[in-house]
């Protein structure tokens, strides 16, 4: 086995617990429901305990050991679990995490900073287990119910095991002494309460002197598990009628011990039987039982029957079986690849796309038949290979979306706030890279909106709205882009303010007007605050304008939109994957350019009158964008005239006049270098198979600036960036 691997795989599955964990501690305020949550956080601390120790991680083991004594006790319902216990436990999954780290960094021992940084966490810990156990001394101490309540109801209502003694009338005459077995139990615990049961005694003429007539139900107090129980009968296991039932508290063990055992297919009476649940004896005996049924009779029915087995456990047991039936059958659908090896073939299919434009290429030239229908044959498969390996790297976003729920519940508790997070679209999937790269991004927002735009408790009510604030996340794809939205309920943007602060600092000219967007859009410019304090979150102006930024780097808007008083919106757009697209290739001139097919609403002929930058479209004014113009391509118009090119993004659309429409084409995005990263309209360049580079165009830049939200025309060093490339 390849220790090394193993521990890279024990470090992932560690992270994929504690997120599990961190996720089912914020759900646990909110749920009606919260067995099950509690039962899946102690799996998870069990699971991380228990995987550290096979790696010799005492560190680890130790201080989680600790914080699975706390969950115990959660469970058990000694102990109950508070905002101030999951904010305690939130903080151990932070250690329990950063212990994982060092051990990714060669940390296989505890140092002096992770031992200090888990010091308080422990003192905690064990100040809520000093707590839980003072309150179940207390419990102890409470007066015992009558002993003949308690043999009557079999138990029920204490913690003592229950036994049905019924011995046969033979037992006797086989030399063995019924005394001799109870006097033997002593010896393993203690006989609290043993009541006779004189029920097949016949009258005393029909008496035989060496036949045994009596059955006893005791009530025993042992540490001693079900099977050792069992064993004290063993020489009279075959003359005697025995059934043990459990302490109500070794049912409630051997549930847990039923949920938290290993994922692995057995059948039910093994499992009860290595829960401790079910003896061997027990369990061929009803196996016997089955056998002699009626086809198709269950093995858990008949246990219960005949009482060996609790239903409640035989019901665990059967749910724990139809969950690892179910995590068999996901694991076998499933499985984990590199991102490294991801990344290589996507590069390799853009090669095998380049190479394959080539080719059809080199077949239309020749004008075989037979090879022009191979190559077209090839280019087929080439896109459906291409469409399999994007599908490969595309991700829900759920993942990123679910680390907010952390992020709001300590910051809120920072702010002194009642905020709540609402998800949507968490099923959306989107490229990995572009997942990766947007969680920091969104991170901003939604700490922007709890501290700017959500109000404290008394300022909502006195406006008549609930005390409670909500920031809500959703995405969703929208014309080949996934569109995120942060929302929250809060004051929104005062636009007067943000007005007089960018007049303040030179940004626009007093007196100018400005639309709503043009104002709400000054917030993303660099060193831009209307805070009157600093705060640890925000009033340093930095923050926003990275967001944007990051955004753009992305190929990315942002947009915002808000309502004083009722709150603020703000939209990301974002393509779907930054490695291949569907294009569609224009000309101007001797140029070739690529557009996104997901943007193009249609293809027209130029109509527009002379010195006209929009033309008529059905009944509707389209603003368009003569490229020639923009580029400072120098070639005359086609003779046979131009066309016009219909975008469409966010909602809004815009013409774009080319000279020759190429059609359909397979985009290799290829990015373009740091020397023209700053060439507006272009976000990166494509090979053709002829060989030369053709430039994409960047259609939202080119849509604002159609609608006139950027003034028309290219700097100087924008177009000799543009020639160069060219």
């Amino acid at each position: 086995m390849n220790l090394d691997q193993a521990l890279l795989i024990f470090i992932a599955e560690s992270r994929e617990l504690l997120e599990d964990m961190e996720s089912s501690l914020l759900s646990l305020e909110a749920a009606d429901e919260k067995t099950e949550l509690i039962n899946s956080i102690f799996r998870a601390a069990h699971t991380i305990k228990g995987s550290s120790g096979l790696f010799s991680l005492d560190h680890v083991v130790a201080f989680t050991h600790v914080v699975e004594n706390v969950l115990d006790r959660v469970r058990s319902g000694t102990l109950t679990i508070g905002d101030d216990l999951i904010a305690t436990l939130l903080l151990c999954c932070d250690h329990i995490k950063s212990l994982i780290d060092g051990v990714e960094k060669g940390q296989t021992e505890a140092d002096a900073a992770s031992t200090e940084a888990g010091a308080p966490l422990l003192l905690q810990l064990h100040a809520v287990l000093g707590a839980s156990a003072s309150a179940k001394g207390a419990l102890v101490a409470e007066p015992e119910i009558d002993a003949t309540q308690r043999i009557a109801g079999k138990g029920s209502g204490s913690d003592y095991w229950h036994i049905s003694l019924q011995f046969s009338p033979e037992v006797l005459r086989l030399g063995m002494d019924p005394l001799s077995f109870l006097r033997y139990l002593n010896t393993m615990g203690h006989i609290v309460d043993i009541l006779t049961l004189p029920d097949k005694l016949p009258d005393a003429a029909s008496m035989e002197p060496e036949a045994c007539y009596l059955a006893f139900e005791l009530e025993f107090d042992s540490s001693a598990d079900k099977a050792s129980i069992e064993r004290a009968f063993e020489f009279v296991r075959d003359d005697c009628t025995l059934r043990i039932v459990p302490p109500n508290s070794r049912v409630e063990e051997y549930i847990r011990l039923i949920k938290d055992s290993p994922d692995i297919a057995e059948r039910i009476g093994e499992l009860l039987v290595r829960s401790g649940a079910l003896t061997r004896q027990e369990l061929a005996a009803a196996l016997d039982i089955q056998a002699d049924s009626v086809p198709g009779r269950q093995i858990g029915a008949i246990l219960v029957e005949q009482q060996a087995v609790p239903s409640e456990v035989v019901d665990a047991a059967l749910q724990k079986q139809k969950q690892v039936k179910e995590v068999q059958a996901q694991e076998s659908r499933s499985i984990r690849v590199d991102a490294d090896k991801l990344d290589h073939l996507i590069n390799l299919v853009g090669e095998l796309i380049i190479a394959g434009a080539s080719v059809n290429m080199i077949a239309h030239r020749a004008k075989v038949i037979e090879l022009e229908e191979a190559t077209s044959k090839l280019s087929s498969l080439v896109e459906e290979v291409r469409d399999s390996a994007l599908q490969l790297r595309m991700v829900k976003i759920g993942a990123t979306f679910s680390r907010f729920q952390r992020v709001v519940h300590d910051v809120s508790r920072d702010l002194g706030k009642d905020i709540a997070l609402i998800i949507d679209g968490e099923e959306t999937e989107l490229d990995k890279t572009v997942v990766e790269k947007i969680g920091d991004p969104l991170m901003h927002l939604v700490r922007n909106s709890m501290d700017h735009g959500i109000e404290n408790a008394e300022l909502r009510q006195a406006r008549g709205k609930p005390a409670q604030g909500v920031v809500k996340l959703n995405a969703y794809h929208d014309s080949g882009a996934i569109v995120i939205t942060v929302q929250d309920d809060g004051g929104g943007l005062k636009r007067d303010r943000i007005l007089a602060k960018a007049v303040e600092r030179g940004l626009v000219e007093a007196g100018q007007h400005l639309s709503d967007s043009e104002v709400y859009g000054l917030i993303f410019e660099p060193g831009f605050s209307t805070a009157e304090q600093i705060t640890n979150l925000s009033g340093r102006g930095v923050g926003l304008d990275v967001v944007k930024r990051n955004i753009a780097a992305l190929r990315g808007t942002v947009g915002l939109t808000s309502q004083e008083g009722v709150g603020t919106t703000v939209t990301v757009r974002l393509p779907l994957t930054l490695a291949i697209i569907d294009g569609f290739l224009v000309e101007v001139g001797k140029r070739v350019f690529a557009i996104p097919l997901d943007m193009i609403e249609e293809c027209v002929a130029f109509t527009a009158e002379p010195g006209h930058d929009y033309t008529n479209l059905r009944g509707q004014i389209l603003p368009f964008i003569r490229l020639r113009e923009l580029f400072s391509i120098q070639a005359a118009p086609p003779v046979k005239g131009e066309n016009i090119v219909v975008l469409k993004y966010a909602g809004q659309k815009a013409g774009l006049v080319v000279d020759t429409l190429l059609g359909e084409f397979q985009t290799v995005i290829k990015p373009l270098g740091p020397v023209f990263s700053h060439v507006a309209c272009l976000s990166g360049s494509t090979i053709l198979g002829s060989g030369d580079v053709a430039l994409i165009l960047d259609v939202p830049q080119l849509i604002r600036r159609a609608t006139g939200g950027q003034p028309s025309g290219l700097s100087s060093v924008a177009l000799k960036s543009e020639t160069r490339i060219s």
